[in-house]
């Protein structure tokens, strides 16, 4: 089976790319279509998601929030895989953005990013719900100076702890990838 991530940018690509092998079993394959940005992947998702011609694919698109409202971004993003006829895609909103994710495991930071004092904030109550922080890469830079957009994805994708983060959005993101690659559906 292949899995297709319908991604807005190159840096979510390299953090699942180092996440996935930790929660994906090995019979699925991990393909990414990467856009530029949220307006190119809002304006061509569906021709692209129709032109997929790999049998045995199911499909994720993952977006960021950003300054939007959550509800309305998945919405829009579902009407979109039902008109390109993949009514079981994933589709899965990152909230704020994914350095929200990457805030709700400091472990993780800590350990990818050299920011050694970042462990001992995790209990602070802007890490306990990274999802409602205004400005997450803001936060992360003030803990790790030398984060990078895709260099700092890459590392943090090989250490982010699926299981352990504070992050729902980030919970989402994983439980909706297992259970979509354990449920028994056909897939076009």
């Amino acid at each position: 089976m292949q899995l297709v991530f319908f991604l807005e940018e190159l840096s979510a690509r390299v953090f699942l790319e180092g996440l996935l092998d930790r929660i994906l079993p090995e019979r699925v394959t991990p393909r990414f279509v990467v856009f530029d940005g949220k307006s190119d992947l809002d304006r061509s998702l569906v021709r692209k998601m129709r032109g997929w011609l790999e049998p045995d694919s199911r499909f994720v698109v993952l977006r960021d929030r950003d300054a939007g409202d959550c509800r309305e971004i998945k919405q829009r993003l579902v009407d979109k895989c039902r008109e390109a006829g993949q009514e079981s895609a994933l589709v899965r909103i990152a909230c704020r953005e994914l350095e929200s994710w990457y805030l709700g495991d400091l472990n993780a930071v800590a350990q990818a990013l050299d920011a050694r004092n970042a462990a001992s904030q995790q209990n602070r109550s802007q890490f306990r719900d990274p999802d409602g922080l205004d400005n997450p890469v803001q936060a992360l830079t003030r803990l790790a100076p030398t984060y990078q957009k895709v260099a700092g994805s890459r590392a943090l994708g090989r250490v982010l702890d699926p299981d352990h983060n504070t992050s729902h959005s980030f919970r989402a993101f994983v439980a909706g990838v297992r259970r979509l690659v354990t449920e028994d559906q056909p897939t076009g």
